[in-house]
């Protein structure tokens, strides 16, 4: 495999495990009150802007400036903050009265999962430049 490939390896992973746990366990979901769809889809948005955000890093890693990692790594967060509340905002147009807060915070914290694994990947790679 090769290695620029190898490292997204565990955020594919994140995706796909939480993917088919969601899959897995929609009626117990459904349950407790949790919106299923608005986990997959906050899944797949979580997903997308983290592989943004970890090759914008991982460019910015590259750069004798270190100057560029730290506005990359910035850069990241507005972005990652600046669509999460559009999608939050958007799901409350959408669903009108039929908000679960419970989705939301799910959602929530599905976000600081990719958020580890995004700085677990990012550090591993700044040791081995730096090495």
């Amino acid at each position: 495999m090769h290695p620029r490939k190898k490292i997204i390896v565990p955020l594919i992973a994140l995706f796909v495990i939480f993917s088919g746990s969601l899959t897995a366990s929609k009626n117990l979901l459904a349950k407790w009150g949790i919106d299923y769809n608005v986990l997959i889809i906050a899944n797949a948005l979580f997903f997308i802007i983290s592989l943004i955000a970890f090759f914008m890093q991982q460019k910015a890693l590259h750069n004798t400036n270190p100057n560029v990692f730290v506005r990359s790594v910035m850069a990241g967060m507005l972005i990652k903050m600046f669509i999460c509340v559009t999608a939050v905002i958007t799901y409350r147009l959408v669903a009108g009265n039929n908000v679960s807060k419970l989705s939301v915070f799910a959602a929530m914290f599905l976000y600081l999962l990719y958020l580890g694994v995004e700085v677990a990947v990012i550090t591993k790679l700044n040791k081995q430049h730096n090495a």
